[in-house]
C-alpha cells in the first residue's frame, strides 16, 4: 500500500459515506483540510451528521457522475463490484482505496495508536477506552464500530497524539493498520469462509500482535489468544484476565441489581481499586480490564479510569435497552457468533427478568452452517428463542442452510416457515419480521426481557415491537 497516496490530493470522494466506519474517517480528513464529497443509498442520522460538517452529500443513490472532480476515491468493502459508482471509479484512472486501507494510513499519523482487536468485544472495549479518555479531558481521535453517546457517534477527531481504533480481523483488514499498542481480546473460530481454519485465525492475530511498536495487551485467560502471542518479541507483553498469573486481574466479581457488575482490579497482585460497571456480564469485566491496561499504559491514574468506566452506559446495539412498555423490557444486541450469544444470554439470565425471549437473526449462511450446534447450545440459554430468516449479506446460499435447520434442533425455538425457494426480497424479509413481531406481542408478559440479537437489521424488529406495544 502506498502510504503517500494522500500527498497532493485535494478532493476525496467517499462511496458509502453514511456508514458508521466511513464517518470517522471523513471527520479526520475534513479536519485535516481535505475537500470531501460523498454518496449513499440510505438516509440516516450519520449521513445528516456528515452534511452538518459542511461536506457535500450527493442526492441519494450511487451514480457514475458522483465521482467527478475527485482525485482520490474511497469505498467500503460492502460496496458490490457491480456498483455503478465503483465501476466508474476504477475506470477513471483516479486512485481508489478500500476503507481499511485509508484507516491504515490514518493510524500511522498518531504516536499512540491503540488498536483493539478480538473476535468478540471490539466495539464495547474501544468505546470503553474512548469514554475513559473523554472523561479524563483528553482530546482523542477515535474510530468505533458502533455509536457512543459520549462522542455523539462512531468516531471523533482531536488534537492529541492518542488514536483509539476498532480493528477488525475480517479478511485481515487489521493487518493494514500501524498499531503502537495492539489489544487482543480473544481469538475464536469465525470468518472461516475466509480463514478456513481456526489455526489460520490464530496465525492472523499473531501477525497483528507482531506489528505493534510498543505493547501487546492480551487476554491471559483465553487459550487461543495465548497461542497467538507465542513468539512475539521486541515489545512489552501485558496480560489481563480473571485467572491467576495475569498482569491486570479482575477479582471479587459481583452481579448487582439491574445491569450493573462490580469487580476489584489487581495490577501485578497489588490492589488498584474497585469498579462498578453499568453493563452486565463477566465478558464486560474482561473488556473493562483490557481498557484499564491500555489507559494505565497511556499514563492515566486509576481514579480517571474508574470514573470513565463508571460513566460508560454501553455502545449502540450492545445490550442497548430500547424501552420498557407494560413491564416488558425491549433491548437490542449485536451478538452474532455463538460465543457472543452465550455471553450475552448468560448475562441476561443473571439479571432480574422473569423470562428472556431472544429474537435471533442468523447472519451469513457460512457461519450458520459451520456453527449450527453451537448456535443451538447458545440459544437454549434463553427461555424462548424466536428465529428470523437467515440474512445472507454478501453470500449466496451454497450451503443449503435455512432457519428451519436451526429451529428443528433447538428445543425452545419458535420460527415461521417461509417459501425457501423464493428470493429473499425486502417484502419477504419484512413479512418475516412482522410474524416475529406479532408472536412477541402475543406472548411477552410483564417482567420479560425481549432481546433482539444479530449484526444484520434485526434491530428493526425491536423498534417494531416497541411501536406496536405503544400503539404506534
Amino acid at each position: 500500500m502506498n502510504k503517500s497516496i494522500l500527498e497532493g490530493k485535494k478532493h476525496i470522494h467517499f462511496i458509502g459515506i453514511g456508514g458508521s466506519g466511513m464517518y470517522p474517517l471523513a471527520q479526520i480528513l475534513h479536519a485535516k483540510g481535505y475537500c470531501l464529497t460523498g454518496s449513499d443509498n440510505n438516509e440516516t442520522e450519520t449521513l445528516q451528521a456528515v452534511r452538518n460538517m459542511g461536506i457535500e452529500v450527493k442526492p441519494l443513490g450511487q451514480r457514475a457522475e458522483n465521482i467527478e472532480g475527485a482525485d482520490l476515491i474511497v469505498h467500503t468493502a460492502a460496496i458490490m463490484a457491480d456498483n455503478p459508482e465503483l465501476i466508474a471509479a476504477k475506470a477513471s484512472g483516479v486512485p481508489v482505496l478500500e476503507r481499511s486501507e485509508l484507516l491504515g494510513i490514518i493510524s500511522g499519523w498518531f504516536a499512540d495508536a491503540v488498536c483493539v482487536s478480538g473476535t468478540h468485544g471490539k466495539t464495547t472495549t474501544t468505546s470503553m477506552l474512548a469514554q475513559i479518555l473523554v472523561e479524563a479531558g483528553i482530546d482523542l481521535s477515535a474510530v468505533i464500530g458502533g455509536k457512543l453517546p459520549a462522542i455523539h457517534g462512531s468516531g471523533c477527531v482531536g488534537s492529541s497524539e492518542i488514536f483509539v481504533c476498532e480493528s477488525c480481523e475480517f479478511m485481515d483488514h487489521y493487518l493494514k493498520l500501524e498499531p503502537d499498542t495492539a489489544v487482543i481480546l480473544n481469538v475464536d473460530a469465525d470468518h472461516l469462509d475466509y480463514f478456513g481454519t481456526l489455526e489460520n485465525v490464530i496465525k492472523s492475530f499473531h501477525t497483528f500482535g507482531s506489528m505493534a511498536s510498543k505493547a501487546v495487551i492480551y487476554n491471559g485467560d483465553d487459550a487461543n489468544t495465548l497461542k497467538a502471542v507465542e513468539g512475539i518479541t521486541g515489545k512489552e507483553l501485558i496480560s489481563f484476565g480473571c485467572g491467576e498469573g495475569v498482569n491486570y486481574r479482575g477479582t471479587e466479581i459481583a452481579h448487582l441489581s439491574g445491569s450493573r457488575t462490580a469487580f476489584t482490579v489487581l495490577k501485578n497482585g497489588e490492589t488498584m481499586g474497585r469498579i462498578t460497571l453499568q453493563v452486565p456480564g463477566e465478558h464486560n469485566v474482561l473488556n473493562a480490564l483490557a481498557a484499564v491496561a491500555a489507559c494505565d499504559g497511556l499514563g492515566l491514574d486509576f481514579d480517571q479510569i474508574r470514573k470513565g468506566l463508571e460513566a460508560f452506559r454501553g455502545a449502540g446495539r450492545r445490550f442497548e435497552v430500547k424501552g420498557v412498555v407494560n413491564g416488558i423490557t425491549v433491548a437490542d444486541d449485536y451478538a452474532h457468533h455463538p460465543t457472543e450469544l452465550t455471553a450475552t444470554l448468560k448475562a441476561a439470565k443473571g439479571m432480574d427478568y422473569k423470562r428472556v425471549i431472544a429474537v435471533f437473526q442468523p447472519f451469513t449462511f457460512s457461519r450458520t452452517a459451520q456453527h449450527l450446534e453451537e448456535f443451538r447450545d447458545a440459544l437454549e440459554i434463553a427461555d424462548i428463542a424466536v428465529l428470523t430468516d437467515i440474512m445472507g449479506s454478501r453470500e449466496k446460499n451454497t450451503y443449503g442452510i435455512y432457519t428451519r435447520h436451526l429451529a428443528q434442533i433447538t428445543k425452545n425455538a419458535v420460527y415461521f416457515p417461509q417459501d425457501e425457494t423464493a428470493e429473499y426480497t425486502d417484502e419477504r424479509k419484512y413479512r418475516n419480521f412482522d410474524d416475529v413481531c406479532q408472536w412477541v406481542l402475543d406472548h411477552a408478559k410483564d417482567g420479560d426481557l425481549v432481546l433482539t440479537m444479530g449484526c444484520g437489521d434485526v434491530n428493526k424488529v425491536a423498534n417494531m415491537i416497541l411501536e406496536r406495544m405503544k400503539g404506534g
